[in-house]
């Protein structure tokens, strides 16, 4: 059940698929919303942190910032895999994208902003089609 873990196939076969939606970062006191659904949640000493779709922020009146679009690489990655977050956040910082990263336990998840999202697959495209040769 475990994943890749080879680089070279990891990137030649990340596949980023970018999800429907905006998604933002809040924060609550340890506590979900009613009606609200995160597709990450990380517990902080400040508080817990949420990746919800904006518009269940929005109907909750949650506070945020950031507003991203998610993209998954779709290759199952092996969690104990070097480098392809490394590689993957290069490629994206060098086109001045910003990229915040969850490991699940499949996946790597990726969110950039929404009004570049389009852009960051077509770059994360090209990475891997450059990296199968």
């Amino acid at each position: 059940m475990s994943g890749e873990s080879d680089l070279g196939r990891l990137l030649s076969g990340m596949r980023p698929e970018l999800n429907p939606g905006r998604y933002v970062f809040t924060t609550t006191t340890g506590v979900t919303p009613r009606g609200v659904t995160p597709v990450v949640s990380v517990a902080e000493a400040e508080g817990l942190t949420l990746v919800v779709r904006q518009e269940q922020a929005d109907a909750a009146g949650l506070e945020y910032d950031y507003v991203a679009g998610w993209i998954t690489l779709r290759v199952h990655s092996a969690l104990e895999a070097v480098g392809l977050t490394a590689v993957v956040a290069r490629e994206l910082a060098d086109a001045g994208l910003s990229c915040n990263v969850v490991a699940g336990f499949h996946h790597d998840h990726l969110f950039v902003p929404a009004e570049r999202a389009a852009q960051a697959v077509r770059l994360l495209e090209a990475l891997a089609a450059r990296s199968k040769g």
